[in-house]
């Protein structure tokens, strides 16, 4: 992989609000087959963001919710949007269990919370990783990365 198609942004969000928006923009920008993997401790601004990204890819607020218990959960916008939380899961096989993968690199956008817990969920040299960490009372700090010539092109529109 060349170093153009490995690129790191790293911003501070001062509040939940900030969070939010900057989810509307990645979601207006996400296309079908883009992958998403979400890192940071409970209450890191996961949920905020993910909530930002399914506004900005027009999916209707009231379908928005958090897919803990069915690992994954299926909206409807502009484009197919996916929403994964592998939180409760011990490794691959119960990821594999699920049909998931039958959904990485498909017809919709897949988002999924706690990817650091399987790792081996994101495809090989193309997906686009974010890690959010608490920095003091409501701010985050957030940093990208992305891996493979869409994902860089994702990131660059999305935090030039």
């Amino acid at each position: 992989m060349s170093a153009a198609e490995h690129v790191t942004r790293a911003l501070t969000l001062a509040s939940p609000e900030e969070t939010h928006q900057l989810g509307v923009r990645l979601g207006g920008l996400l296309e079908p087959g883009d992958f998403v993997g979400l890192i940071g401790d409970l209450g890191a601004g996961k949920t905020h963001l993910v909530r930002g990204v399914a506004e900005g890819a027009r999916v209707p607020r009231s379908e928005v919710a958090s897919p803990t218990f069915a690992i994954v959960y299926p909206y409807s916008g502009r484009i197919p949007l996916y929403h994964a939380d592998l939180y409760r899961l011990t490794g691959y096989d119960d990821l594999y269990a699920t049909g998931f993968m039958d959904l990485v690199g498909g017809e919709g956008a897949l988002l999924v919370e706690w990817l650091d817990r399987v790792p081996e969920a994101a495809p090989r040299g193309e997906y686009l990783r974010v890690t959010l960490a608490h920095a003091g009372g409501d701010a985050r700090t957030l940093q990208a990365e992305a891996f493979g010539a869409r994902a860089t092109a994702l990131l660059t529109a999305w935090l030039p």
